[in-house]
């Protein structure tokens, strides 16, 4: 069986950080797979998915951390380009990556007790509407 669904997130801007978890789990309710795996892709090239224990000083780290890896003050050759002033947050998000994989056993996805799964905003501008495409594949 193949089902396909498309989760919809507005964010704040750069560092927001959504936890999108409930949206994966029932979404895979919905597919009525009970073995299988859930392949999740955000659309858009200045946001990522990933996994991480969605804990307020977690997220502040991860976002440090990010900064250290792009940070703001720095000559981006998309920006001179571009002009747009976003070549952190395209750099960013390839570092994260745009997709996740995650197995359904039971009719559950299978992550630990403290991981959640998050859609991370790198994108610089304040608000941003952003579709997460999802695919469950399985019996």
């Amino acid at each position: 069986m193949i089902f396909h669904d498309i989760i919809k997130a507005t964010t704040n801007g750069e560092g927001d950080i959504l936890d999108v978890s409930e949206q994966v789990r029932a979404l895979v309710r919905e597919s009525s797979v009970t073995t299988g795996v859930v392949t999740c892709f955000v659309q858009g090239s200045t946001a990522a998915l990933t996994t991480i224990e969605s804990e307020p000083g977690v997220l502040e780290d991860f976002n440090r951390a990010l900064a250290i890896l792009a940070p703001e003050h720095t000559t981006y050759a998309h920006d001179l380009a571009w002009g747009d002033g976003n070549g952190r947050s395209h750099v960013k998000a390839a570092l994260v990556g745009p997709s996740l994989s995650i197995p359904i056993r039971n009719g559950q996805i299978v992550t630990g007790t403290w991981q959640q799964i998050v859609l991370v905003e790198c994108d610089i501008r304040s608000r941003r509407d952003r579709s997460i495409f999802c695919t469950v594949i399985g019996e």
